[in-house]
């Protein structure tokens, strides 16, 4: 499933301060503080995000936290250098009112600086009352200190991108979270007693040095069979990853678009260019990574 992003979606960065009781993971809010300097927000433009923008986001945030905006106070002149025309500034106060990651808790209020657009007719919109989910990191030698991961790491609340980003949590801490893809390794390449018949094995790299790999099975006359090994062998656990998956995601998003020639090098020509067939085929069928947030 593609879900696709609300057109009024908006994001807003900042450098968050905050002082307060801390919360847990999956608490409730504690009593509003006030909170010091800060640096101001950017807006990402009213689009449609994509899983693999929610991913990136999540996957980069040590801090994960739905947030309820309390105030938000225009800040002009010399309080907003910078600014641009057709922005407004707001210095926004908001109660933490669940937190999904975050180790040692957050605190229950929480200010930040935001930059955010005006409407057609030049007025500001108001912020009061809205919700937003929050991706931020920890300051560290600050502890009372957030940041924002990124430009676009506060997201409009909704109950669409709450699940979308509460089911990339979950499958990031399950038992067999999938290793980070950051490359493809050497191939191999059998094939059969009949003609038509092959297996192909092309292992990939990753950060942690996990094994993974992809099998990608030819019998004549039916459709290739692939799958993907979380391990040293190919079983019957390995199969092919569904879209907008954390495994999907670390497949279609960070795999290079053909083979690189030294993972066939070893290889027979005609083995070879089967071996090109069969990749090029697993990433038709991962199919496209798309995204609205370019990355850096």
């Amino acid at each position: 499933m593609n879900q696709a992003w609300p057109a009024t979606g908006k994001i807003i960065l900042g450098t968050i301060f905050a002082c307060a009781t801390f919360l847990p993971a999956q608490t409730s809010v504690a009593a509003p503080e006030t909170s010091s300097e800060r640096t101001p927000a950017r807006l990402l433009p009213e689009a449609d995000l994509r899983y693999a923008d929610y991913a990136d986001l999540v996957l980069n945030a040590s801090v994960v936290a739905v947030v309820q905006i309390v105030k938000a106070q225009r800040l002009k002149g010399e309080l907003a250098p910078g600014l641009a025309p057709d922005k407004a500034r707001f210095l926004v106060e908001a109660n933490v009112q669940s937190l999904f990651k975050g180790a040692g808790g957050l605190p229950g209020t929480i200010s930040y600086i935001a930059d955010v657009p005006l409407d057609p007719k030049g007025k500001a919109p108001n912020l009061k009352k809205q919700r937003a989910i929050l991706l931020a990191e920890k300051v560290p030698g600050r502890p009372l200190e957030l940041r924002l991961s990124s430009p676009y790491s506060q997201l409009n609340w909704t109950q669409v991108a709450e699940s979308r980003v509460r089911a990339i949590l979950q499958d990031v801490n399950a038992a067999s979270i999938p290793p980070r893809v950051t490359g493809v390794g050497n191939a191999f390449y059998v094939p059969g007693a009949i003609p038509g018949e092959s297996e192909a094995q092309i292992f990939l790299t990753t950060a942690d040095n996990r094994p993974i790999s992809l099998s990608i099975l030819r019998r004549p006359g039916e459709q290739p069979q692939w799958a993907v090994a979380l391990g040293e062998m190919v079983d019957d656990s390995a199969k092919m990853p569904q879209r907008d998956t954390l495994l999907w995601y670390r497949l279609a998003c960070f795999l290079p678009s053909t083979l690189p020639d030294k993972s066939v090098a070893a290889l027979a020509p005609g083995d070879s260019q089967a071996v090109r067939r069969d990749y090029r085929f697993v990433m038709e069928q991962l199919g496209a990574c798309e995204r609205v947030i370019k990355r850096p």
